[in-house]
C-alpha cells in the first residue's frame, strides 16, 4: 500500500469549500489510477492562549470593593452581568449575615450586575463531591434560571464546593464562565488558582471532571479567619509540597517563619498563601503540560498515596492532612532509593510536626483482602488517572523534584515502618 503525506495547512485552498479535494480536507481512501489506495490525512492545528486573574483581597462583597465588579467587566465592559451565586455551608455558618452581604451588594452594584436567585448553600467538603445529586441540582438551576454561557457560576468555599460547583458550570452549555472565591488556605493557595474541576465516582477521587480554566480567581483573606485550626494548618501542606519540588528558599523561609505559620500571624500567612499560588501559578503556566496530556504530574508530589488514605479513612483525614503523610512517605522513600540525601527528610518530616501534622496513620498498614498493605493500590489507582506509564515525582534534592517511573513496594513499606517508629516515638515522650 502506498501512503501519500499529510497536506499541510498552506496546502489547503481557500475560497469555496468544492476548490479542495475532498482526500485533502479529511482522512479518506480512494483508488489510484492504478487500482492501488491512496491515503489522504490533513492535520487540524490550533492553539488558544487562556487568561485569567488572580486577586487578593479583603472583604470582597463590602459595597466599596469594586474587584467582582471589575472581574464580571474585564472583557464585556458595557453590560449588565447575570451571577448564580453557591455557598459551602462551612462558608455560611462561620460567615453569619454573608447571603444578605451579598445581596446589598449586588443591590448596590444593580445597573452592572444581577443576582438571578438568592444564593444557595450547598454540603461542603467531600460531601458535595461524593454525591452526585448536588451536581445535577446545580446543572438543573443553571438550566432553570437561564443561565448561558455569558453569565456567571460563582462558587465560594473550600476545593471541594469549587471542584464540582466549577464541574458544574464546566459541562452546562459546554461550558458557563466560572468564578471561584477560595474560602480555606488551600484552596486559596493550591487548588483554586488551577484548571482543573471533578467529583468523585465509585470510590475514585476526581474520577469524573474537565479542565476548565476559570474566568477569575478571587482570594478573600478574610475569609480564612474564622477557618477552625485543623483546616488552617492542613492547607499549608500544599505549600510545603511545592517549595519541596520547585522552590528551596521558600521551603527555608517556612522553617524559618514556622511559629508564625503556626499561630496565623497574618504576615506569615498572606505571604505564605501568595508565594504558594505563585508558584502552583508557575508550573500550570511554564510547566509544559498545562492539560496533564503526558504521564508526569509534578504538583501531585506526595499524593498517590494521600488520595488512597483519604479513601481508606473515608475522608476522616482531610486532603492537607493527607497531603503531610503522603509528602512524608515520598520523602523517606527519595532516601532510601537513593535520590535524596540522607537526612534531608528529616527536615522535611521535621517541619511537617512542627506545624502540628501528623505523618503517620494506621491505614498505611492496613491490609486488604489479600493481606497486601491497601495503601499500595494507590499506585495502581494513581497510574489508571494519570493514564500511560506509572510516572510518580520523587525528590533529589529540596527544591528539586524528580520523576521515577517504578516504585519497590518493598522501600514504600520500609518507610512507612520509618514513619510508624517515628510516630510512636513522640506519643511515648508525651
Amino acid at each position: 500500500m502506498q501512503t501519500n503525506s499529510a497536506a499541510s495547512l498552506d496546502e489547503i485552498p481557500t475560497g469555496r469549500a468544492e476548490a479542495a479535494p475532498a482526500s485533502s480536507l479529511s482522512r479518506s481512501s480512494e483508488k489510484g489510477v492504478e487500482g492501488e489506495q491512496r491515503t489522504s490525512i490533513h492535520w487540524q492545528r490550533f492553539s488558544v492562549p487562556f487568561e485569567y486573574p488572580v486577586a487578593f483581597t479583603r472583604n470582597l462583597f463590602s459595597p466599596d470593593n469594586p474587584l467582582l465588579v471589575e472581574m464580571l467587566a474585564w472583557r464585556q465592559e458595557a453590560k449588565r452581568h447575570r451571577c448564580l451565586i453557591y455557598i459551602d455551608d462551612g462558608v455560611a455558618k462561620a460567615q453569619p449575615g454573608l447571603i444578605e452581604r451579598i445581596q446589598a451588594y449586588f443591590a448596590t452594584h444593580a445597573a452592572r450586575m444581577e443576582l438571578v436567585e438568592a444564593p444557595q448553600v450547598v454540603p461542603g467538603g467531600e460531601q458535595i463531591k461524593i454525591c452526585p445529586s448536588h451536581l445535577i441540582a446545580a446543572q438543573k438551576a443553571i438550566h432553570r434560571l437561564g443561565v448561558d454561557r455569558h453569565s456567571y457560576v460563582i462558587a465560594i468555599g473550600g476545593g471541594a464546593v469549587l471542584d464540582a460547583i466549577g464541574f458544574a458550570a464546566a459541562t452546562a452549555h459546554r461550558g458557563v464562565r466560572h468564578i471561584r472565591v477560595p474560602s480555606t488556605v488551600l484552596s486559596q493557595n493550591d487548588s483554586g488558582v488551577g484548571v482543573k474541576n471533578g467529583i468523585n465516582f465509585n470510590g475514585v477521587k476526581n474520577f469524573m471532571g474537565t479542565f476548565a480554566p476559570p474566568w477569575a480567581v478571587l482570594n478573600d483573606l478574610t475569609l480564612l479567619e474564622t477557618l477552625e485550626r485543623r483546616e488552617r494548618i492542613g492547607g499549608i501542606a500544599e505549600a510545603i509540597k511545592v517549595a519541596l519540588i520547585r522552590d528551596e528558599a521558600f521551603f527555608t523561609w517556612m522553617e524559618s517563619n514556622v511559629d508564625g505559620l503556626r499561630r496565623f500571624d497574618p504576615e506569615a500567612e498572606e505571604t505564605m498563601i501568595r508565594r504558594s499560588a505563585a508558584l502552583h501559578m508557575r508550573q500550570i503556566a511554564h510547566g509544559g503540560d498545562p492539560f496533564e496530556l503526558g504521564s508526569a504530574r509534578p504538583l501531585d508530589f506526595g499524593h498517590w498515596s494521600a488520595h488512597k488514605l483519604e479513601t481508606l479513612t473515608e475522608h476522616e483525614v482531610h486532603h492537607g492532612e493527607a497531603v503531610a503523610i503522603g509528602i512524608a512517605l515520598d520523602a523517606r522513600y527519595s532516601v532510601l532509593a537513593g535520590l535524596l540525601a540522607p537526612g534531608e527528610e528529616l527536615r522535611i518530616v521535621g517541619l511537617l510536626e512542627r506545624l502540628g501534622l501528623r505523618v503517620f496513620h494506621p491505614q498505611l498498614i492496613a491490609p486488604d483482602t489479600s493481606g497486601e498493605a491497601a495503601i499500595l493500590t494507590g499506585l495502581r489507582e494513581f497510574q489508571e488517572h494519570l493514564g500511560g506509564e506509572l510516572t510518580v515525582t520523587l525528590l533529589s534534592g529540596i527544591g528539586q523534584g524528580v520523576e521515577v517511573n517504578a516504585i519497590d513496594s518493598e522501600l514504600v513499606m520500609q518507610s512507612i515502618a520509618w514513619l510508624q517508629a517515628r510516630e510512636d516515638r513522640h506519643a511515648a515522650a508525651r
